[in-house]
């Protein structure tokens, strides 16, 4: 019980504060994220990619091809008035026009005469242009001023339906309004059926995501152009603003309700890039180069997508995006009925999923090992991304996106935090205990030698050895209190100790579960490489009847059974081997010093062992150490040819698999003794191969060895495959076999 109320209390201790915070800053500081959950949506939209349009929309287009027939824009309307013409002979259903005409013709023939003062009759454009939109089903388009500071008074557009706003009222009141309107001339505004504003409304970012389906001027509603395309088609002339307290709910005409923010503005769900509708150039209809049926019974919208004319728009798929397409998009929205929406209980479900998020990773963190807890996240971040698409492309509902995995990466730093604070706390705690041993052979020199310089710091050849515990997050947090993984670490720690003074060396330092060693000082040790890589196999083999006797023993229960569920054993050590002359003697601040060594050498030993890891060796040794061994005694397995960061001479990695003839009638390795040399004599002509620059016969080798069941290593196959994958694709200059290691493991 108690165990359990401890899990509750670091579930709730961490997860409390880590939620409030992420839901504070979700509910009070919108204004600095909305950017970021955008382009994160952005992306989602560029994952999912290209969705062909539901409807029949065609886009005819004023593109670079008409204005190098036509000449530039404007053109003479009488071109414009033949091409609606053209598709409401063809069976255009709508003609939507996102182009507007605020001036008079200018190429027109009667004003020319009006000009000049010219008698008799002349043909006016406009009115021509006025007739043919009279005696065809379009609808033009116009544009609000919304930067008009001052409201100025003119004449609004007649609307053939019925606006109401139901339950309006000062505190919801947040339509977009206008204090300006631009028309067309009123020859060509007053002969259309109707007519829609095409104001988009884009982000801060410039990008337009949500568009405006109403806007009010003068106290009176008016729907934009792709609105009000849909609203003629489907033949209903009353249309209602529904309101809620928060603003605009939703627009409903007939049985339909179109969901939107508060503002009225509808976000929309983009069917891919640029030009993923039907597209015809404008000159092509007026030449008759096209083929009806691409019209029959469709929605068109006349507009223009060439460069100059300034109508292109940045959308979550596209940076160029011709605006005509926004106004296609929409109609096609509306019509299918696939739009997006933030519905009103999408926020309370942000916080309700943010905190689920961060409850659930708190509690894995408590309850599991934090290496598989690390393993779990890009699984468990996967499932968050899906869910997001899911809602989105299927269900249309806008969840946030950033949250979500802004929970999952703060609940994981803090806690990978917390835990590497109790970790250095309990290696502090173990420290505290060992830190004042030394071998018997320091302390006989202390006392033999007194004052004679011997611990005064001086350049001594040395065999440094640096040993670690692997998954020892894991283990202390397997153990049920501090003082068991103390005795755990000492079951440990004793016999490694006595191997290594028995052949000669001095326990440097015990750093939490690490050993740092060394052979040669502060005494000499005759023939210090062969003792010391004598005592690191005798360590190897001193883990196996260790661990027997930790499986067997209560106190270790639960380090036993985590050890089973990764499939390891409870104990297991990488050790990494060095030499070459480092600096050594008494270090420190006054009554508070010790005998130590330092220096390269000692680096590169550490590092070496922080390198078993990646090469999945138990041994590791530089071919400084292996140049002064007897060989004839080990199993040898060359790994690589190195720079270590910060340094640029390169040097030769080696792993020692075992003494040739075992240790007390046994082998560090599972196969037998024939085998391993079998393997390794296979894999160093592969090596061999891979110097040589011979990446493609090295790697049919490695790809070989790599089949083996029972193989002896089961990354470095990996590593040179990859290697030589990548060689094979991207040739080196001048090879030199040199892999440069940029981190320390």
């Amino acid at each position: 019980m108690k165990k359990i109320f401890r899990a509750l209390l670091k579930i709730f201790g961490f997860g409390i504060p880590i939620s409030l915070i992420l839901v504070s800053t979700y509910l009070f500081l919108p204004e600095y994220y909305e950017s970021f959950d955008n382009k994160i949506r952005d992306l989602f939209f560029k994952y999912r990619g290209y969705v062909k349009p539901k409807n029949k929309i065609v886009i005819v287009d004023i593109d670079e091809k008409s204005l190098d027939y036509f000449g530039q824009y404007p053109w003479d309307r009488t071109i414009l008035a033949s091409i609606i013409q053209k598709l409401t002979e063809a069976g255009a259903g709508v003609i939507g026009l996102d182009i507007m005409f605020p001036e008079e013709d200018r190429t027109s023939p009667y004003k020319f005469a009006k000009k000049f003062g010219l008698e008799g009759e002349f043909p006016d454009n406009d009115k021509i242009f006025a007739y043919i939109v009279s005696k065809t089903p379009t609808i033009l388009g116009y544009t609000f001023n919304l930067d008009a500071k001052e409201f100025v008074e003119r004449d609004t557009p007649l609307l053939p339906a019925t606006f109401i706003e139901e339950g309006l009222n000062e505190s919801n009141d947040f339509m977009i309004k206008a204090n300006d309107v631009i028309l067309n001339i009123p020859t060509i505004q007053d002969s259309a059926y109707s007519s829609g504003f095409f104001n988009n409304t884009p982000d801060s970012t410039g990008t337009i995501r949500a568009v405006p389906l109403v806007i009010k001027y003068d106290d009176e509603v008016f729907p934009s152009l792709a609105f009000e395309i849909v609203r003629a088609i489907s033949g209903v002339d009353e249309v209602r603003i529904i309101y809620n307290i928060n603003g605009i709910e939703g627009i409903a005409y007939g049985d339909k309700f179109i969901p939107t923010d508060r503002y009225g503005r509808l976000y929309l769900n983009y069917r891919g890039p640029g030009f993923t509708f039907k597209y015809i150039s404008a000159v092509d209809i007026y030449k008759n180069e096209f083929d009806p049926e691409d019209i029959r019974n469709s929605v068109v919208i006349i507009g223009a997508s060439a460069s100059g004319l300034y109508d292109i728009r940045a959308i979550p798929f596209d940076n160029r995006y011709p605006g005509v397409e926004v106004h296609a998009s929409v109609i096609d929205n509306l019509l299918t009925g696939d739009f997006l929406s933030k519905p009103a209980w999408v926020e309370g479900f942000d916080i309700v999923f943010i905190v689920a998020i961060v409850f659930g990773v708190t509690t894995l963190f408590v309850l599991l090992p934090a290496n598989l807890v690390l393993v779990l996240l890009p699984f468990i971040a996967f499932g968050i991304s899906h869910f997001i698409y899911y809602y989105l492309f299927e269900e249309g509902i806008m969840i946030n996106t950033l949250f979500p995995f802004l929970a999952l990466l703060l609940t994981k730093i803090v806690l990978t935090i917390v835990n590497l604070f109790f970790e250095q706390k309990q290696k502090k705690l173990i420290k505290s205990k060992f830190a004042a041993k030394v071998s018997p052979a320091v302390m006989e020199d202390l006392i033999k030698h007194g004052d004679s310089g011997v611990m005064v710091g001086h350049e001594r050849e040395i065999t440094v050895m640096f040993s670690d515990v692997r998954n020892f997050t894991n283990i202390s947090e397997s153990m049920p209190s501090a003082k068991v993984l103390i005795e755990f670490l000492n079951e440990y720690m004793n016999p490694m100790a006595e191997i290594i003074t028995k052949h000669g060396g001095t326990i440097d330092k015990f750093i939490g579960d690490a050993i740092m060693a060394y052979w040669n000082a502060p005494l000499d040790i005759e023939d210090h490489p062969n003792k010391a890589v004598t005592a690191t196999l005798e360590q190897l083999h001193a883990c196996i009847p260790l661990n027997e006797r930790i499986k067997k023993d209560p106190r270790f229960t639960n380090t036993v059974k985590m050890a089973e569920r990764m499939g390891v054993e409870p104990i297991e050590i990488g050790l990494g081997l060095n030499t070459g002359v480092a600096v050594v003697g008494e270090m420190g601040s006054k009554g508070r010093s010790d005998y130590t060594a330092i220096g390269d050498p000692v680096n590169l030993g550490a590092r070496l062992e922080s390198l078993c890891k990646y090469y999945n060796s138990k041994c590791n040794i530089s071919n400084f150490t292996k140049e002064r061994l007897d060989e004839s005694r080990y199993i040898f397995r060359f790994l690589d040819l190195v720079t270590v960061k910060g340094k640029t001479e390169p040097i030769e990695i080696w792993q020692v698999h075992d003494f040739v003839d075992g240790f007390e009638g046994r082998y560090l390795f599972s196969v037998s003794k024939e085998r391993i040399m079998e393997e390794l004599d296979i894999y160093h002509k592969a090596i061999k191969l891979y110097r040589d620059s011979k990446f493609q016969e090295a790697l049919k080798i490695f790809e070989e060895l790599e089949s083996w069941k029972d193989k002896t290593n089961k990354n470095i196959y990996k590593i040179y495959i990859e290697r030589c994958q990548h060689y094979i694709e991207n040739p080196p200059e001048n090879f030199d076999g040199v892999f440069r290691h940029t981190t320390k493991g």
